[in-house]
C-alpha cells in the first residue's frame, strides 16, 4: 500500500526580528563597534596631546579634558632633526611596487596552473635547485654574480639534457601549487641570513631594490594560492566560447578572465599590500638609513627615546590611514573577493 504524503509548502519569506530582538542586536553591534574603533580614537586624540596630558593620566575629550595641540605633528613633519618623510616614501614605494609585481606575476602563474597542465620531471627540478644553490654559494664566496649565474645556467642546460631525462617521475599542477605555498609557511627568520649575505655580495644592501625583490619573493605564494582558487571558480566554458570565436589565449586572459576576477585581484592586492606595508624583520636586516621603512622608524623612536606616545601616535596614524582609505574605496570588491572558494558546487 502506497501512502501519498502531501508535503508542506514552506514559506521562505525574509525573517523579520521582533522589536526587542532588533534592540539587542543593535546594542551588541554598537558595543562591538566601540571595542573596534576605540583604539583608533585613542590614537587620534593622543596625537593632539602634549606630553603633560599623556603623563598625568588618561583624558578622553578634546577641548573639554585637554586643549588640542599640533606639537607632535609639527615635530614629525617639520622638525629638521626628525627624518620621517624618507621612511614614509620608502614604505609607499616599496609596498606598492612589490604588491603590484607580486600580483602581476602571481596572477599569471596561478592562471597557468589552473588552465594548463604541467608535468615537469622531478630530476630536472632538483637539478635546477642544485644549480641555483651552487650559484648562491659561489656568489657568497666572492665570485662575480654574472659569472656565477652564467655558469649555473650552462651546467643546468648540460645536465638537464643528460641526467635529467633519466628520471621518470613527474610532478602535477597541484604539487607545484603546494610547493609554492609551503615556501610561505617557512618562517622568514630561517632565511634572513642567507638573503642578507646574498644582497651584500650583490651590493644591494640598504636599497629599495633589495626590499622589493625580497617582498615579491615572500608574497608571491600568497597571490598564487588565492588567485588559483578564484580562477577555478570561473567557468571554463566562457573561455572556450571566446576561443571558438577566434580570440587568442592572451586576449582571453586580458579581456575576459581579468575583468571577471577583479574582486579577487583587489582583495589579494590588499592582503599583499598589508603584509609588505607592515613587514619588519626583513627590512631590519636589509636596510639601515637610506631604505629604512616606517615600521623601523616607529621601533627606533620607541627604543631611543622611550615610549613617547604622542609622537608614536602620529607615526602610526600616517601608517594606517592610506591602507584604511584604500580598503574603504575598494570595499565593494573586497566583500566578494574574500569569499573566494567559500562555496563550491
Amino acid at each position: 500500500m502506497i501512502k501519498l504524503v502531501r508535503w508542506r509548502r514552506w514559506n521562505f519569506s525574509p525573517f523579520v526580528p521582533s522589536p526587542m530582538g532588533m534592540v539587542v542586536s543593535y546594542l551588541i553591534l554598537g558595543m562591538w563597534s566601540f571595542v573596534v574603533l576605540f583604539p583608533l580614537y585613542w590614537l587620534l586624540i593622543t596625537s593632539f596631546k602634549l606630553p603633560i596630558h599623556v603623563n598625568d593620566g588618561p583624558v578622553y575629550l578634546p577641548f573639554i579634558d585637554f586643549k588640542p595641540s599640533l606639537h607632535a605633528w609639527h615635530y614629525i613633519f617639520f622638525d629638521l632633526r626628525n627624518d620621517t618623510l624618507r621612511p614614509y616614501a620608502n614604505t609607499v614605494i616599496v609596498g606598492l611596487t612589490s604588491s603590484v609585481l607580486s600580483l602581476a606575476l602571481g596572477t599569471a602563474a596561478s592562471y597557468a596552473l589552473v588552465r594548463f597542465e604541467y608535468r615537469p620531471r622531478l630530476g630536472t627540478i632538483l637539478l635546477f635547485i642544485g644549480c641555483v644553490a651552487l650559484a648562491i654559494v659561489a656568489i657568497t664566496l666572492g665570485a662575480p654574480w654574472q659569472v656565477a649565474v652564467a655558469a649555473a645556467i650552462a651546467v643546468f642546460l648540460l645536465l638537464a639534457q643528460t641526467i635529467g631525462k633519466r628520471f621518470r617521475r613527474h610532478l602535477k599542477n597541484d604539487d607545484i601549487a603546494f610547493w609554492m605555498i609551503s615556501q610561505r609557511i617557512l618562517p622568514p627568520v630561517a632565511v634572513v641570513i642567507p638573503i642578507y649575505i646574498l644582497f651584500q655580495r650583490l651590493g644591494l644592501l640598504d636599497t629599495r631594490t633589495a626590499l622589493v625583490i625580497t617582498y615579491v619573493a615572500t608574497n608571491l605564494p600568497i597571490v598564487v594560492w588565492l588567485m588559483r582558487d578564484y580562477f577555478q571558480s570561473i567557468p571554463i566554458e566562457i573561455e572556450e566560447c571566446a576561443a571558438i570565436d577566434g580570440a587568442s589565449p592572451y586576449r582571453i586572459f586580458w579581456s575576459i578572465v581579468l575583468p571577471l576576477s577583479m574582486p579577487g585581484l583587489v582583495a589579494t592586492f590588499l592582503f599583499v599590500l598589508v603584509f609588505a606595508w607592515n613587514e619588519y624583520l626583513l627590512a631590519l636586516f636589509l636596510s639601515s638609513a637610506n631604505a629604512q621603512t616606517l615600521p623601523l622608524t616607529v621601533a627606533a623612536q620607541n627604543a631611543t627615546r622611550g615610549p613617547q606616545w604622542w609622537y608614536m601616535s602620529v607615526l602610526i596614524l600616517i601608517m594606517i590611514i592610506p591602507v584604511i582609505a584604500m580598503a574603504i574605496a575598494l570595499e565593494r570588491y573586497i566583500a566578494r573577493g574574500l569569499l573566494v572558494g567559500a562555496i563550491k558546487g
